[in-house]
């Protein structure tokens, strides 16, 4: 029984574990998609784009 409550909980720090790493991972892509979009619309100048975006931005720090 003892060997048995030791896997789940060895099991359920690992579910954590993959679960951070995915978060992290997705807030990573979304961080690196909005600073691309973000030098594309400086590129051709759109304000009311670059402000949009820079909301999100502080949104996801």
């Amino acid at each position: 029984m003892e060997k048995y409550k030791r896997q789940t909980v060895e099991m359920s720090k690992s579910r954590l574990e993959m679960t951070k790493k995915a978060r992290e991972a997705h807030q990573f892509n979304i961080r690196r998609s909005l600073e691309h979009r973000l030098e594309v619309a400086r590129a051709k100048g759109d304000e009311n784009l670059i402000r949009q975006l820079e909301a999100e931005m502080r949104y996801f720090s």
